[in-house]
């Protein structure tokens, strides 16, 4: 246990959370939304502080995914137990939304991981890395100081005052903007989208940057939930790489797969706006194009290193957005 971060006592034993935008009021001996926060006599305690689900030195980078992010590397993952939303649809809900078996370690042993390994970088992912706030920070800011990347993969659902406090200390993001759409949040996550925008449009101007957006049937895939998404995304950075992915029926959503067709709609249309577009967890051929001349400048997946150097484009100079050595 450790002291958390960002609270208020309100009396009465009791405290409120100020990490994410739930808020949590929480009485004495009671936990908050994201069960890693327990009220012990009038303050607040991080429950998951060290305590990792997973541990894995051989992700790639592009899983995350990152494809604008030193491609073709590998990267350390690290993770913590519960999330701060409660989307029905979760993919990783036995270690989100349930308890899981953890392991725990330190920012020194992370740091000889990495040495051990040969690896740069490492990433805050699997759950919601918000709700390990005090450890990802300071985490983040030692391995920063030795010369680590550091990647933030979050759900986006955190208030101003941490963000802006943790961002120093994050070199690549991926948010995951569930929807564009209030009403999607708070039916299927238990929660509010504008936070989630506030922190992209923040996010942006301090670290490297990329979006993800998971098509759901019936949910939030209409022509108008999908350009209205986009033209977000392009209304703060045009070159922002955007990932949009199928949906599978998982947890206690069982809407239809995605249709494939609304996956290709929803590329074409943001190729019109966006400089980098991506399809996921289906078969595509994923290129990255020069935002300058269109020139292809190679394929993007799963340890796929390109064949350029800084990200710049061989025929017309142009450095594309990215961190690519």
């Amino acid at each position: 246990m450790k002291k958390a971060e960002y609270y208020q006592e309100l009396g009465d034993g009791r405290v409120q959370c100020q990490l994410c935008p739930v808020n949590c009021v929480i009485l004495p001996d009671r936990l908050g939304r994201c069960k890693s926060r327990q009220n012990v006599m009038g303050e607040l305690f991080t429950l998951n502080y060290r305590n990792t689900v997973s541990l894995n030195p051989y992700d790639p980078v592009e899983k995350k995914p990152l494809y604008h992010f030193l491609p073709g590397q590998r990267i350390l993952s690290i993770g913590p137990n519960y999330c701060n939303l409660h989307c029905n649809y979760c993919q990783n809900y036995q270690i989100s939304q349930m308890k899981a078996d953890t392991r725990e370690v330190n920012k020194e042993g992370l740091l000889q991981i990495l040495q051990e390994y040969n690896l740069n970088s490492i990433a805050f992912t699997y759950t919601e890395p918000i709700i390990w706030y005090e450890f990802m920070k300071i985490t983040s800011q030692y391995l920063q100081e030795n010369g680590i990347r550091t990647v933030m993969v979050s759900n986006g659902y955190i208030n101003p005052e941490p963000l802006v406090t943790l961002l120093p200390h994050i070199t690549a993001a991926n948010i995951d903007l569930k929807s564009i759409r209030d009403v999607f949040y708070q039916r299927n996550c238990f929660g509010s989208v504008q936070p989630v925008l506030d922190t992209i449009r923040y996010a942006a101007k301090h670290c490297h940057l990329e979006i993800t957006n998971l098509i759901i049937t019936g949910e939030n895939d209409s022509d108008e939930d999908i350009n209205d998404l986009i033209n977000f995304i392009a209304s703060v950075d045009k070159r922002i790489p955007l990932h949009f992915s199928r949906y599978y029926p998982c947890y206690k959503l069982n809407n239809p797969a995605t249709n494939t067709e609304r996956l290709f709609y929803a590329y074409k249309q943001a190729k019109n706006k966006l400089a980098h577009v991506y399809l996921g967890n289906i078969p595509f051929d994923n290129r990255l194009i020069c935002e300058e001349c269109h020139t292809d400048l190679g394929a993007r997946g799963y340890n796929i290193p390109l064949k350029i150097k800084d990200g710049k484009c061989p025929e017309c100079g142009h450095i594309n957005y990215g961190i690519w050595t």
